[in-house]
Protein backbone atom coordinates (compact mmCIF):
# COMPACT_ATOMS: atom_id res chain seq x y z
CA UNK A 1 0.00 0.00 0.00
CA UNK A 2 1.07 3.58 -0.46
CA UNK A 3 2.03 5.80 2.43
CA UNK A 4 -1.10 7.88 2.15
CA UNK A 5 -4.71 7.48 1.17
CA UNK A 6 -7.11 9.94 -0.41
CA UNK A 7 -10.83 10.22 0.18
CA UNK A 8 -12.78 9.38 -2.95
CA UNK A 9 -16.09 10.66 -4.25
CA UNK A 10 -18.21 7.63 -4.99
CA UNK A 11 -20.25 7.01 -8.11
CA UNK A 12 -22.05 3.75 -7.43
CA UNK A 13 -22.14 1.04 -10.06
CA UNK A 14 -25.46 -0.21 -11.29
CA UNK A 15 -26.82 -3.65 -10.56
CA UNK A 16 -26.20 -6.73 -12.63
CA UNK A 17 -23.19 -8.88 -12.00
CA UNK A 18 -21.15 -11.18 -14.12
CA UNK A 19 -20.39 -13.90 -11.59
CA UNK A 20 -17.39 -16.13 -12.17
CA UNK A 21 -18.00 -19.75 -11.20
CA UNK A 22 -16.33 -21.16 -8.12
CA UNK A 23 -13.91 -24.03 -8.08
CA UNK A 24 -12.90 -26.68 -5.62
CA UNK A 25 -9.63 -26.02 -3.78
CA UNK A 26 -6.79 -28.19 -5.00
CA UNK A 27 -3.80 -27.04 -2.95
CA UNK A 28 -3.08 -29.15 0.13
CA UNK A 29 -2.05 -27.00 3.12
CA UNK A 30 0.86 -27.88 5.33
CA UNK A 31 0.52 -28.20 9.07
CA UNK A 32 -0.89 -24.95 10.39
CA UNK A 33 1.41 -22.66 12.34
CA UNK A 34 0.73 -22.16 16.04
CA UNK A 35 -0.42 -18.62 16.21
CA UNK A 36 -2.81 -15.85 16.29
CA UNK A 37 -5.93 -17.04 14.56
CA UNK A 38 -8.24 -15.93 17.36
CA UNK A 39 -6.42 -12.75 18.33
CA UNK A 40 -8.31 -9.50 17.92
CA UNK A 41 -7.41 -7.35 16.24
CA UNK A 42 -5.99 -9.67 13.60
CA UNK A 43 -2.34 -9.12 12.81
CA UNK A 44 -1.61 -9.11 9.07
CA UNK A 45 1.97 -9.41 7.78
CA UNK A 46 2.34 -6.56 5.27
CA UNK A 47 3.86 -7.85 2.00
CA UNK A 48 4.78 -10.83 4.16
CA UNK A 49 7.00 -10.31 7.18
CA UNK A 50 8.65 -7.52 5.24
CA UNK A 51 10.82 -6.15 8.06
CA UNK A 52 12.64 -9.48 8.10
CA UNK A 53 12.60 -10.72 4.51
CA UNK A 54 12.31 -9.02 1.11
CA UNK A 55 8.76 -7.80 0.58
CA UNK A 56 6.31 -9.65 -1.64
CA UNK A 57 8.62 -12.64 -2.10
CA UNK A 58 7.96 -16.25 -1.18
CA UNK A 59 10.61 -15.84 1.51
CA UNK A 60 8.54 -13.08 3.13
CA UNK A 61 5.41 -15.17 3.41
CA UNK A 62 7.44 -18.15 4.58
CA UNK A 63 8.97 -15.93 7.26
CA UNK A 64 5.49 -14.87 8.38
CA UNK A 65 4.51 -18.53 8.54
CA UNK A 66 7.59 -19.39 10.59
CA UNK A 67 6.78 -16.56 13.00
CA UNK A 68 3.27 -17.95 13.40
CA UNK A 69 1.20 -15.53 11.34
CA UNK A 70 -1.71 -16.78 9.28
CA UNK A 71 -2.65 -13.51 7.53
CA UNK A 72 -0.42 -11.94 4.89
CA UNK A 73 -0.92 -9.06 2.47
CA UNK A 74 0.34 -8.65 -1.09
CA UNK A 75 0.29 -6.36 -4.15
CA UNK A 76 -0.58 -7.46 -7.68
CA UNK A 77 0.43 -5.87 -10.99
CA UNK A 78 0.62 -7.03 -14.63
CA UNK A 79 3.52 -7.61 -17.01
CA UNK A 80 3.83 -6.58 -20.64
CA UNK A 81 2.65 -10.00 -21.79
CA UNK A 82 -0.25 -10.21 -19.38
CA UNK A 83 1.10 -12.22 -16.42
CA UNK A 84 0.08 -11.12 -12.93
CA UNK A 85 3.05 -10.72 -10.60
CA UNK A 86 3.56 -9.76 -6.97
CA UNK A 87 5.11 -6.29 -6.82
CA UNK A 88 4.28 -3.15 -4.86
CA UNK A 89 5.83 -0.43 -7.02
CA UNK A 90 4.82 0.00 -10.65
CA UNK A 91 8.55 -0.01 -11.42
CA UNK A 92 11.04 -2.79 -10.73
CA UNK A 93 13.85 -0.47 -9.70
CA UNK A 94 13.59 -0.40 -5.90
CA UNK A 95 13.35 -4.10 -5.13
CA UNK A 96 15.23 -5.86 -7.94
CA UNK A 97 18.48 -5.67 -9.89
CA UNK A 98 16.68 -4.61 -13.06
CA UNK A 99 19.03 -1.67 -13.62
CA UNK A 100 21.99 -4.05 -13.79
CA UNK A 101 20.36 -6.57 -16.09
CA UNK A 102 18.50 -4.12 -18.31
CA UNK A 103 20.38 -0.80 -18.05
CA UNK A 104 18.78 0.72 -21.14
CA UNK A 105 15.15 0.09 -20.16
CA UNK A 106 14.44 3.03 -17.82
CA UNK A 107 12.10 3.76 -16.08
CA UNK A 108 11.80 -0.02 -15.62
CA UNK A 109 8.01 -0.21 -15.41
CA UNK A 110 6.49 -3.59 -14.59
CA UNK A 111 4.20 -3.18 -17.58
CA UNK A 112 7.19 -2.78 -19.94
CA UNK A 113 8.75 -6.16 -19.11
CA UNK A 114 7.66 -9.67 -19.97
CA UNK A 115 7.12 -12.28 -17.32
CA UNK A 116 10.20 -14.14 -18.55
CA UNK A 117 12.35 -11.02 -18.16
CA UNK A 118 11.01 -10.36 -14.68
CA UNK A 119 11.67 -13.99 -13.74
CA UNK A 120 15.39 -13.34 -14.35
CA UNK A 121 15.56 -10.61 -11.72
CA UNK A 122 17.02 -10.92 -8.24
CA UNK A 123 14.37 -9.64 -5.82
CA UNK A 124 16.26 -10.41 -2.61
CA UNK A 125 19.79 -8.99 -2.69
CA UNK A 126 18.59 -5.39 -2.22
CA UNK A 127 17.32 -6.48 1.19
CA UNK A 128 20.15 -8.75 2.32
CA UNK A 129 22.78 -11.03 0.77
CA UNK A 130 21.03 -13.81 2.68
CA UNK A 131 18.13 -13.52 0.24
CA UNK A 132 20.11 -13.32 -2.99
CA UNK A 133 18.29 -15.13 -5.75
CA UNK A 134 14.75 -14.58 -4.50
CA UNK A 135 12.47 -14.01 -7.47
CA UNK A 136 9.42 -11.89 -8.18
CA UNK A 137 6.62 -14.45 -7.83
CA UNK A 138 3.84 -14.76 -10.32
CA UNK A 139 0.40 -14.66 -8.76
CA UNK A 140 0.01 -18.37 -9.46
CA UNK A 141 3.27 -19.19 -7.69
CA UNK A 142 2.36 -16.95 -4.80
CA UNK A 143 -1.10 -18.44 -4.31
CA UNK A 144 0.30 -21.94 -4.30
CA UNK A 145 2.77 -21.02 -1.57
CA UNK A 146 0.08 -19.28 0.51
CA UNK A 147 -2.05 -22.42 0.17
CA UNK A 148 0.91 -24.63 1.08
CA UNK A 149 1.56 -22.48 4.15
CA UNK A 150 -2.09 -22.66 5.23
CA UNK A 151 -2.21 -18.86 5.25
CA UNK A 152 -4.93 -16.31 4.59
CA UNK A 153 -4.64 -13.33 2.29
CA UNK A 154 -5.39 -9.65 2.00
CA UNK A 155 -5.01 -9.35 -1.78
CA UNK A 156 -4.45 -5.88 -3.24
CA UNK A 157 -4.95 -4.81 -6.83
CA UNK A 158 -2.20 -2.21 -7.16
CA UNK A 159 -2.79 0.70 -9.55
CA UNK A 160 -5.58 -1.14 -11.41
CA UNK A 161 -6.12 1.90 -13.61
CA UNK A 162 -2.89 0.89 -15.39
CA UNK A 163 -4.17 -2.59 -16.15
CA UNK A 164 -7.68 -2.69 -17.65
CA UNK A 165 -9.48 -5.91 -16.81
CA UNK A 166 -7.06 -6.93 -14.07
CA UNK A 167 -9.90 -7.65 -11.64
CA UNK A 168 -11.50 -10.29 -13.85
CA UNK A 169 -8.09 -11.78 -14.62
CA UNK A 170 -7.09 -11.89 -10.97
CA UNK A 171 -10.37 -13.51 -9.96
CA UNK A 172 -9.92 -16.12 -12.65
CA UNK A 173 -6.51 -17.05 -11.26
CA UNK A 174 -7.87 -17.16 -7.73
CA UNK A 175 -10.67 -19.41 -8.93
CA UNK A 176 -8.28 -21.72 -10.77
CA UNK A 177 -6.08 -21.97 -7.67
CA UNK A 178 -9.06 -22.96 -5.51
CA UNK A 179 -9.43 -19.64 -3.70
CA UNK A 180 -13.00 -18.84 -4.68
CA UNK A 181 -14.65 -21.88 -3.15
CA UNK A 182 -16.95 -21.36 -0.18
CA UNK A 183 -14.31 -22.15 2.42
CA UNK A 184 -11.79 -19.62 1.16
CA UNK A 185 -14.35 -16.93 0.43
CA UNK A 186 -15.86 -17.28 3.89
CA UNK A 187 -12.73 -16.99 5.98
CA UNK A 188 -9.45 -16.73 4.06
CA UNK A 189 -9.63 -13.89 1.54
CA UNK A 190 -10.10 -10.12 1.37
CA UNK A 191 -9.59 -8.21 -1.90
CA UNK A 192 -8.76 -4.52 -1.53
CA UNK A 193 -7.68 -1.50 -3.55
CA UNK A 194 -7.19 2.24 -3.31
CA UNK A 195 -9.46 2.44 -6.36
CA UNK A 196 -13.15 2.53 -5.49
CA UNK A 197 -13.90 1.55 -9.09
CA UNK A 198 -11.71 -1.53 -8.76
CA UNK A 199 -13.37 -2.59 -5.50
CA UNK A 200 -16.79 -2.08 -7.10
CA UNK A 201 -15.72 -4.18 -10.06
CA UNK A 202 -14.65 -7.04 -7.81
CA UNK A 203 -17.94 -6.82 -5.93
CA UNK A 204 -19.88 -6.82 -9.18
CA UNK A 205 -18.04 -9.84 -10.58
CA UNK A 206 -18.00 -11.80 -7.33
CA UNK A 207 -20.45 -10.37 -4.80
CA UNK A 208 -19.67 -13.20 -2.38
CA UNK A 209 -16.02 -12.10 -1.96
CA UNK A 210 -15.09 -9.89 0.97
CA UNK A 211 -13.73 -6.52 -0.22
CA UNK A 212 -11.89 -3.58 1.30
CA UNK A 213 -11.48 0.04 0.21
CA UNK A 214 -8.12 1.58 1.07
CA UNK A 215 -8.63 5.12 2.25
CA UNK A 216 -10.31 7.32 4.83
CA UNK A 217 -13.59 8.55 3.35
CA UNK A 218 -15.55 11.23 5.15
CA UNK A 219 -18.01 9.78 7.65
CA UNK A 220 -20.88 11.16 5.56
CA UNK A 221 -19.65 9.13 2.59
CA UNK A 222 -19.28 5.82 4.43
CA UNK A 223 -22.83 4.57 3.63
CA UNK A 224 -22.03 4.79 -0.08
CA UNK A 225 -18.88 2.70 0.35
CA UNK A 226 -20.82 0.18 2.41
CA UNK A 227 -22.74 -0.70 -0.74
CA UNK A 228 -19.69 -2.50 -2.19
CA UNK A 229 -16.98 -2.74 0.52
CA UNK A 230 -16.93 -4.89 3.64
CA UNK A 231 -13.94 -3.01 5.02
CA UNK A 232 -12.67 0.57 5.12
CA UNK A 233 -8.93 0.12 5.50
CA UNK A 234 -7.35 3.39 6.59
CA UNK A 235 -3.86 4.49 7.49
CA UNK A 236 -3.46 4.50 11.27
CA UNK A 237 -2.49 8.18 11.30
CA UNK A 238 -5.89 9.17 9.88
CA UNK A 239 -8.28 7.41 12.27
CA UNK A 240 -9.79 7.90 15.71
CA UNK A 241 -12.04 5.97 18.04
CA UNK A 242 -14.98 7.97 16.69
CA UNK A 243 -14.12 7.13 13.09
CA UNK A 244 -13.82 3.43 13.88
CA UNK A 245 -17.18 3.56 15.66
CA UNK A 246 -18.74 5.22 12.61
CA UNK A 247 -17.44 2.38 10.45
CA UNK A 248 -18.74 -0.29 12.82
CA UNK A 249 -22.16 1.37 12.99
CA UNK A 250 -22.78 0.53 9.32
CA UNK A 251 -23.44 -2.79 7.63
CA UNK A 252 -21.57 -3.81 4.52
CA UNK A 253 -22.86 -5.58 1.42
CA UNK A 254 -23.08 -8.92 3.23
CA UNK A 255 -25.24 -7.56 6.02
CA UNK A 256 -22.46 -7.61 8.62
CA UNK A 257 -20.90 -4.61 10.38
CA UNK A 258 -18.22 -2.83 8.37
CA UNK A 259 -14.68 -3.59 9.47
CA UNK A 260 -11.42 -1.69 9.45
CA UNK A 261 -7.89 -3.05 8.95
CA UNK A 262 -5.48 -0.19 9.65
CA UNK A 263 -1.95 0.17 8.26
CA UNK A 264 1.06 0.31 8.43
CA UNK A 265 1.67 0.00 12.18
CA UNK A 266 5.23 -1.03 13.04
CA UNK A 267 5.70 -0.06 16.69
CA UNK A 268 4.14 -0.99 20.01
CA UNK A 269 2.61 2.38 21.02
CA UNK A 270 0.74 2.81 17.75
CA UNK A 271 -0.37 -0.82 17.84
CA UNK A 272 -1.88 -0.32 21.28
CA UNK A 273 -3.41 2.97 20.18
CA UNK A 274 -5.05 1.42 17.12
CA UNK A 275 -6.31 -1.55 19.11
CA UNK A 276 -7.79 0.88 21.60
CA UNK A 277 -9.82 2.44 18.81
CA UNK A 278 -11.38 -0.98 18.20
CA UNK A 279 -9.92 -1.79 14.79
CA UNK A 280 -10.49 -5.29 13.42
CA UNK A 281 -7.03 -5.79 11.99
CA UNK A 282 -3.56 -4.26 12.01
CA UNK A 283 -1.38 -4.53 8.91
CA UNK A 284 2.30 -4.38 9.80
CA UNK A 285 5.84 -5.01 8.58
CA UNK A 286 6.75 -6.17 12.10
CA UNK A 287 3.98 -8.57 13.09
CA UNK A 288 5.91 -9.91 16.07
CA UNK A 289 6.22 -6.42 17.55
CA UNK A 290 2.51 -5.77 17.13
CA UNK A 291 1.52 -9.17 18.50
CA UNK A 292 3.65 -8.69 21.61
CA UNK A 293 2.31 -5.17 22.16
CA UNK A 294 -1.29 -6.36 21.94
CA UNK A 295 -0.71 -9.27 24.29
CA UNK A 296 1.13 -7.09 26.81
CA UNK A 297 -1.41 -4.26 26.80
Amino acid sequence: MYARAAATTVALLGAGALVLPTATATAQPRTAPSATEHDRPLVVAHRGASAYAPENTLAAIDKARDMGFRWVENDVQRTKDGELVIMHDDTLKRTTNVEDLFPDRAPWKVADFTAAEIAELDAGSWFSPKYAGQRVPTLKQYMRRVSHNHQKLVFEFKKPELYPGIEKQGLRILRNEGWLDKHHVKSKLVIQSFSADSVKTVHKLRPDVKTGFLGTPAVADLPAYARFADQINSTHTSISAGYVSAIHALKGPHGKPLEIFTWTVNDAPNAVRAAGFGVDGIITNTPDVVRKALRDS
